[in-house]
């Protein structure tokens, strides 16, 4: 089964940029849906950004225009790039695997493997 682990998380100024990695072991991320969530202190998880294994962009509210996701598949690594980013999107961030359908791309139900987090905070 496939492994995650996120990486790049740390403090960044407002008005900042951050690119966070997600490595990927025990098997490809080729033939996953590869997504994003974050969870901030007291508040539900939130879905980000996926990129299904058929190649399609999705993006949670707002996000579209700052946050984009890629995958380098002979690293095995995807990552989030955020933008512009503001003290509400302090939280921390999780990547996830699954291979659902795709009216489910949005979901965290249907995730197969989650990676551990890594924290973002962004001071004002």
């Amino acid at each position: 089964q496939v492994q995650l682990v996120e990486s790049g998380g740390g403090l960044v100024q407002a008005g900042g940029s951050l690119r966070l990695s997600c490595a990927a072991s025990g098997g490809s991320i080729e033939f996953y849906h590869i997504k994003w969530f974050r969870q901030a202190p007291g508040k539900e998880r939130e879905f980000v950004v996926a990129h299904s294994s058929q190649g399609g962009y999705y993006y949670g509210d707002s996000m579209l225009g700052r946050f984009d996701i890629s995958r380098d598949i002979p690293k095995n690594t995807a990552y989030l790039e955020m933008n512009i980013l503001k003290p509400e999107d302090t939280a921390v961030y999780y990547c996830a695997a699954d291979a659902g359908p795709i009216r489910n791309i949005r979901d965290a139900g249907t995730v197969i493997v989650w990676g551990q987090g890594t924290q973002v905070t962004v001071s004002s």
